[in-house]
């Protein structure tokens, strides 16, 4: 099954998955439950979307070789959307209209995910979010449920400034993407910067297909801005760190970072290596955090990565990937029901049992017991995949219950720590 999976993968956009028999070798007489998704396999979002494929696939495995739910199979139906938001909408309306599937998953990443929101809220369907951010604020579809550990702008960026601010600094560079995840995200952290007394010095949006920041970095360093906040997708977010490898921001900066997607991809690490030393970013899972289902699940996972050439870490998305399987499944066998208000209502109400740790929401679907992680790359070699398995090479600045360490600043002495 894996090897036909794998195929599938590689020569089709389109692939629909029955994955799985049930325990002991015996069918699953009834109709299939179908789940659908996209997921970016190709594009600028693929590298975590590999990883956050593979982890779905395996809590189906799971759940099939346990007897399915409902005593139905369960049949995993997705599609690669490229990277790329404007296909979206026209995959989920397949889904719906098509494949028929009785339940969705959101595709990863706030940019596919924001135009399908409003075709879910007019069809009502429950639709399980997948680390996007902020994109149902406007739309506030009730039946909207996001596995990611972190809720508001000011929440997301309390750590990192937590950290800054503890140096004095009072001046502050915004540079974001012209795309809807670093819009959302600048956009609410404004007014939190401002509140916290510190003076925005430069504030700059770049278009998504920049390629050369260069000339942005050079105008950072020019403000003398002592905190550099950096809200980025993958392909930017790499640019980026060459850029300031290159060229430096200059002695007075105490912190930067923040906000920069693609950190996390395990390929992207990697290729940057010891660039990365010094710089502040969130994430959502490393290696030392008090969370023993992740570690049990990553054994596993690790295995299936490295036979299907994905990355073979895959802390970032793969466990709370998996977790979305674990919450449907709840829902689903407590409720004894597939139906989407049904659904709906029971993960409002309860707290989730999943191997992030438990996961509670709000009244708008986003997590409210939040565990958003703000950590210092550190003393990082270059071309050396394993060491991000060490503790030490990401230090847990925050939440206090995660901390593994103290932060270094200025950035030019924390880019110099071992």
């Amino acid at each position: 099954m894996d090897s036909i999976r794998r195929k599938l993968l590689g020569t089709a956009s389109a692939v629909a998955l029955a994955a799985g028999l049930a325990a002991g070798g015996n069918a699953i007489a009834a109709e299939p439950i179908k789940i659908g998704m996209s997921m970016p396999q190709t594009g600028g979002l693929g590298g975590g979307g590999k990883a956050a494929l593979l982890a779905i696939r395996m809590w189906v495995d799971d759940v099939n070789a346990k007897g399915g739910l409902l005593g139905r199979k369960v049949e995993f139906i997705y599609y690669d959307d490229q990277s790329n938001p404007a296909n979206t909408p026209g995959i989920y309306t397949k889904l719906l209209d098509v494949d028929k599937v009785d339940l969705l998953i959101a595709p990863y990443a706030t940019g596919p995910t924001a135009p399908i929101m409003p075709l879910v809220k007019q069809r009502q369907k429950l639709l399980m979010g997948n680390f996007s951010f902020q994109v149902n604020a406007k739309i506030k579809h009730d039946m909207w449920f996001n596995n990611a550990p972190w809720n508001t702008a000011e929440g997301w960026a309390k750590g990192f400034m937590e950290a800054g601010r503890s140096t004095g600094a009072k001046t502050v560079a915004i540079l974001a993407e012209d795309g809807e995840f670093a819009q959302n995200l600048a956009d609410g952290a404004r007014p939190y910067f401002k509140s916290l007394g510190l003076n925005i010095v430069y504030d700059q949006n770049y278009p998504p297909t920049t390629k050369d920041f260069s000339s942005l970095i050079r105008a950072i360093r020019a403000s003398n801005a002592e905190i550099v906040f950096v809200a980025s997708y993958p392909g930017a977010s790499a640019a980026i760190v060459n850029s300031i490898s290159e060229i430096g921001l200059g002695p007075q900066v105490k912190i930067v970072g923040g906000a920069m997607v693609g950190l996390q991809f395990t390929p992207i690490a990697v290729n940057l290596g010891s660039k990365l030393n010094g710089i502040t970013n969130f994430h959502s899972y490393v290696p030392g955090m008090p969370l023993p289902g992740v570690d049990a699940f990553l054994k596993r996972y690790t295995v299936r990565a490295k036979a299907e050439n994905t990355d073979e870490l895959g802390f970032y998305l793969a466990p709370f990937n998996y977790a979305i399987g674990e919450m449907l499944e709840q829902a689903i066998n407590a409720t004894k029901s597939i139906d989407d208000r049904k659904l709906a209502d029971y993960l409002r109400k309860n707290e989730m049992k999943t191997i992030v740790g438990p996961v509670r929401f709000d009244e708008n679907g986003e997590r409210a017991n939040v565990r958003l992680v703000t950590a210092q790359f550190r003393g990082l070699k270059d071309k050396d995949q394993e060491q991000f398995r060490n503790p030490a090479r990401q230090v847990v600045l925050s939440p206090a219950a995660d901390k593994t360490g103290d932060f270094i600043s200025p950035y030019v002495k924390a880019a110099e720590a071992k």
